[in-house]
């Protein structure tokens, strides 16, 4: 779905979802591609990241963006809210592949970390 949802996309828009796509899927190998709520998800112990498509930008928004660190600035939307960041790419905007590496992982340990994954047996 993820494939056909990238193929559909008219523009620099489809291109742009590629791109993140494959930097999210090198950054953590063992992540999980889902299609939910008709948008693309990445999951790693919990929801990282959804990729939204708009007329006029591609938003990678995460689930716990808020309790990340970003250093590097990359969050640009959904600033106000508790627990949700999101990123708004442009179009010929470039996409700060390490930062954003260092953006999921942060985001993997952070779902790995939270008390509320872990499960009875390992308690």
């Amino acid at each position: 779905m993820i494939n056909e949802r990238i193929a559909g996309l008219p523009g620099w828009r489809g291109e742009e979802l590629s791109r993140i796509r494959a930097i999210i899927t090198v950054a953590a190998p063992d992540i999980v591609e889902e299609w939910k709520w008709n948008i693309p998800v990445w999951s790693c112990s919990g929801i990282l990241c959804t990729g939204e498509t708009y007329k006029k930008a591609v938003k990678l928004t995460f689930a716990k963006g808020a309790l990340l660190p970003d250093p590097s600035g990359l969050f640009n939307s959904s600033l106000d809210g508790n627990v949700r960041r999101a990123i708004d790419f442009q179009e010929g905007a470039q996409v700060e592949e390490k930062a954003l590496t260092t953006l999921i992982k942060e985001a993997i340990a952070l779902n790995k970390s939270s008390p509320a994954r872990k499960t009875k047996s390992s308690a």
